[in-house]
């Protein structure tokens, strides 16, 4: 199999190459315009087919000055190495990082992926809890 020079820096390369493949393939099979619900529903169909575990609405508790404040879910998390979050927006908002960011932060997993399903493509960002 070939490498890619830089592929000894990236964290879980195969998986999230994978997982983004994924996330490609349900963008140009569905294009632009469904509701987040039917993104979400593909993605746990392609992850099924791929026989990749996953977990879906994982709780994450908010926390403020180590004191819990309120909690929200994680759209995904992917073989217990990656947290995948499926948003319908034209850009990645602030919000959608410091979700992703907590959720890292109190599981100890090291990557995370947020999918933006917008009218020009599909956008990701690889995020690293270092």
């Amino acid at each position: 199999m070939y490498q890619w020079d830089n592929m000894k820096d990236l964290i879980y390369p195969e998986l999230s190459y994978k997982v983004v493949g994924l996330l490609f393939k349900i963008y140009n099979e569905l294009g632009y315009g469904c509701q987040e619900k039917h993104y979400h529903r593909a993605f746990k169909l392609e992850l099924e087919q791929n026989n990749l575990e996953y977990r879906q609405e994982v709780l994450t508790p908010l926390t403020y000055h180590e004191r819990s404040i309120g909690r929200y879910f994680l759209d995904f998390v992917v073989e217990e190495k990656i947290a995948v979050e499926l948003k319908v927006a034209n850009d990645f908002y602030k919000s959608h990082f410091k979700q992703i960011l907590d959720y890292l932060k109190n599981s100890n997993l090291r990557l995370g992926i947020i999918a933006i399903f917008t009218k020009e493509g599909l956008k990701y960002k690889r995020i690293l809890n270092v």
